[in-house]
């Protein structure tokens, strides 16, 4: 019988807490203050979140630690890589859109990709302050959460960055292109 356990092997484990050492070490700008060995440490206690930021790499995101919560006590990810994540494109923006597509439907929709491995699609709040980390998405955009009162219209909104600015456009939600994607964030 197979276990419904979202949790890496020992060895999935160390593989990917080495990763995410190294891009913590060479990009010190994203989490001023915060000590590795902490990050780590909440990593290691917490498998399931291990789990999501593992499936978060293997979908392109490039996860990083850029914030921590005092509040909470947990350490704040968000996708890095500097396009919208290879493995994350070419969706619309939920389930409703999908459905109401006649043809040509795509695969999956960026609401349920973000469940499926535990994360939240990044706000507009969130989407500009990645931005000041470092500029994403000069070649591609990515789908962000939407105000009900725009999805409830049939619209969904998205962002890039593009001439030293941040972007937040609208579009219809059952739309999906090959380099519109999806960031996302995990608390740990």
């Amino acid at each position: 019988m197979k276990s419904n356990k979202k949790e890496l092997s020992p060895e999935q484990n160390e593989g990917l807490l080495g990763v995410l050492k190294v891009r913590y070490e060479k990009h010190m700008n994203r989490h001023k203050n915060l000590e590795w060995a902490n990050v780590q440490a909440k990593l290691v206690a917490n498998t399931e979140k291990l789990w999501t930021i593992n499936e978060m790499e293997v979908t392109g995101g490039e996860p990083d630690v850029v914030g921590y919560d005092t509040k909470t006590d947990e350490y704040i990810f968000y996708d890095c890589s500097a396009e919208s994540p290879k493995g994350r494109r070419s969706v619309c923006y939920d389930r409703k859109a999908l459905e109401s597509r006649k043809e040509f439907k795509p695969a999956n929709t960026a609401i349920d990709m973000a469940a499926s491995i535990g994360i939240e699609l990044l706000t507009e709040e969130q989407y500009r302050d990645l931005q000041k980390l470092g500029n994403f998405d000069n070649k591609t955009s990515s789908w962000i959460m939407t105000p009900s009162v725009i999805r409830n219209l049939g619209g969904a909104i998205f962002a890039d960055y593009r001439y030293d600015t941040v972007f937040v456009y609208h579009n219809g939600a059952e739309s999906y292109y090959a380099a519109r994607g999806f960031r996302g964030s995990v608390r740990v």
